[in-house]
């Protein structure tokens, strides 16, 4: 299984990252990023921590761990600002809080995230055609999520991603060890969407691109 949205307590999540990664690793995890809650009052408290563990454990355990934030309500205009603030400070995987309907997620945000340089538009709820062409067009992965209430448009997003040929890679959102999920159950869970063998086999391998990419590029 490979998880790239994951929250520890440095934001709203229950255990601290060295925990956490090691309930990942015994659920059955081989990479993983933490991707804690961000805007502009928290990222230089959180970010330099998560940078330096992850480093850490990724040398420990010999699974790549990687830092990263999630920009959470954000407002739409700055998120490119944030986006790139954070790139510079070592975060290597980038999260917008997409616009799920469980949340009132201020409108516009998914069309700010598709337009900045980020890797994952997490549960982006109903997302219409110009937002689905333009993450088609800037190669930006769409979550599929395990999360309650998120999870509530994936017949959606994985329709959309058919469509119109956008990425889609499939996280847990956890928030503590209960929500971490064996690769059986995330696999039913994307077979639950509507998605095909072929397409979920896609989709992990989307992950394992991310996570490829982005320790090239340090």
């Amino acid at each position: 299984m490979i998880d790239l949205h994951t929250h520890s307590i440095h934001s709203d999540g229950d255990l601290i990252p060295s925990e956490l990664v090691r309930r990942a690793m015994i659920v059955g995890y081989r990479a993983m990023a933490l991707t804690d809650h961000c805007d502009h009052s928290n990222m230089d408290l959180i970010l330099p921590g998560i940078v330096k563990v992850c480093k850490k454990l990724t040398e420990s355990y010999n699974l790549p761990i990687l830092p990263g934030i999630e920009l959470t309500h954000v407002p739409p205009e700055y998120i490119h600002e944030l986006v790139q603030e954070a790139r510079g400070k070592g975060a290597m995987i980038i999260i917008v809080h997409g616009e799920t309907i469980a949340e009132p997620v201020m409108e516009g945000t998914n069309l700010a995230a598709l337009q900045a340089p980020i890797d994952i538009l997490a549960h982006p709820g109903l997302i219409g055609a110009e937002e689905a062409t333009m993450a088609s067009r800037n190669g930006i992965c769409l979550e599929i999520t395990t999360r309650k209430g998120h999870s509530l448009t994936n017949g959606h997003i994985a329709t959309m991603a058919r469509k119109y040929n956008f990425p889609l890679v499939l996280n847990t959102d956890s928030h503590g060890s209960g929500d971490l999920t064996h690769k059986e159950m995330a696999v039913k869970i994307a077979r639950g969407a509507g998605m095909t063998e072929e397409e979920i086999v896609a989709m992990f391998k989307n992950s394992e691109n991310l996570i490829k990419k982005n320790i090239k590029g340090t």
